[in-house]
């Protein structure tokens, strides 16, 4: 990638790869994307204009959901085309850099880190698994009233134990879940459970996991998740992927001021 105006704007790095990525591809900001190579790694990156992506506007424009989220599909977007042609270790939304010089020297600074990740990232992805519990049901009001306040009482504590132990084997079963992806996959990370309200997915939130699995294995992966939802009785199973292994990736350093 040659000298232009503009910041420089990282997806990714990874190791050099043969296939050609999809002629129609953009990136963020509707740039496509281009190879900057270094030491034979490559990072993959988009020129990008300073009124948005310097730091002042940049900051602003991260509390901004709809720019955000544009944002993010378009990073996502060319993660995932990545994804088809090779391992790439993802770096975080909204890394920029003022130009090529400043997107080598953080190559080189993290290039250790880089060639050990993606040696114990190659030919690996991504499955995302969530738990989520049913939301319990409306009660219907009991016909006639109770017979007495004890009776109210033991009626109460009755649903109350009923909840409980529903509570119970829930979380028991998201427990023996993740400990049976895990033994099918390679790594695995668990999440924060996701809050209904700001993810408006309704049921509680019981696993939010991530599993390192080859591809070669990914089939036996998919039904092995497939065969548990039989099991699931009052709760759902999601499963989400391939994606790049965006939950075993290292930390890479996301930012250096234009």
């Amino acid at each position: 990638m040659t000298a232009q105006a503009g910041l420089r704007y990282v997806y990714a790095v990874c190791r050099p790869f043969e296939a050609a990525l999809q002629s129609q591809l953009t990136g963020v900001a509707g740039a496509p994307p281009g190879l900057l190579r270094h030491h034979g790694l490559v990072a993959v990156v988009s020129k990008v204009p300073e009124g948005d992506f310097a730091e002042e506007p940049l900051r602003d424009h991260l509390e901004d959901l709809d720019w955000l989220a544009a944002t993010a599909r378009a990073h996502q977007g060319v993660i995932d085309a990545l994804t088809t042609v090779t391992t790439p270790l993802p770096l975080g939304l909204a890394t920029v850099f003022r130009d090529d010089s400043g997107v080598r020297v953080m190559m080189e600074a993290r290039e250790a880190d880089f060639r050990h990740t993606l040696d114990r990232l190659e030919g690996r992805v991504e499955w995302g698994v969530k738990l989520y519990a049913d939301p319990p049901e409306q009660e219907s009001p009991p016909a006639g009233k109770p017979a007495s306040g004890r009776d109210y009482l033991r009626q109460r504590r009755n649903r109350t134990h009923e909840y409980e132990e529903k509570r119970r084997a829930a979380e028991e079963f998201a427990r023996t879940l993740h400990e049976r992806l895990s033994r099918r996959a390679e790594d695995s990370r668990l999440h924060p459970p996701q809050n209904a309200a700001l993810s408006g997915v309704p049921g509680q939130n019981l696993l939010n996991a991530a599993y390192l699995v080859a591809r070669a294995d990914s089939e036996e992966f998919v039904e092995l998740v497939d065969r548990t939802k039989d099991e699931a009785t009052g709760m759902r199973v999601e499963l989400t992927g391939p994606w790049a292994a965006y939950s075993f990736s290292e930390p890479a350093q996301s930012r250096e001021s234009p």
